[in-house]
């Protein structure tokens, strides 16, 4: 039986403030996917992203980002064009005990079915799974989003 997912209004709050091509790459990819998921973040402040930053540092759990959100801003940060342009997935699969699967197959499943449906190109998407030095299997990008200035 083929499922036809769509967002809940709370992954849809979280893409507010998201550049609309990637806005529109995660509800198209939802719509063909035979996985579902959320958006578990879009936009962040500055002190957001150095708290995700102090996670597996200074703070209990395993390190997620390599940027501080001041010395080094993260993509979900808003560019000058007031857009954040990454956005973090959660693919809803669970373990025997309940808690979400953060098994990397997923992440690399859902990255091949955009792949397939030709949304990475028509959307001009990146996905850090295929990062060399750090891959991240939930993160999704606009291509250019480095080379985009942060708004001051």
């Amino acid at each position: 039986m083929e499922r036809h997912y769509k967002f809940s209004k709370e992954s849809l709050q979280k893409l507010a403030g998201v550049h609309p091509d990637l806005v529109s790459f995660m509800k198209e990819l939802i719509s063909v996917s035979n996985l579902d998921f959320k958006v578990t973040a879009g936009v962040r402040t500055a002190p957001q992203q150095n708290a995700l930053y102090q996670q597996g540092r200074t703070r209990k759990g395993s390190v997620v980002t390599r940027c501080d959100g001041y010395k080094y801003p993260s993509n979900h940060q808003e560019k000058i064009d007031g857009y954040g342009y990454a956005a973090d997935v959660c693919i809803l699969k669970y373990t025997t005990k309940g808690d979400i699967d953060w098994n990397f197959k997923y992440y690399k499943e859902l990255y091949e079915i955009a792949k397939k449906n030709g949304l990475l190109e028509k959307y001009r998407i990146e996905w850090a799974g295929n990062w060399i030095s750090f891959p991240e299997g939930a993160h999704f990008q606009l291509i250019n989003a480095r080379n985009i200035p942060f708004k001051k």
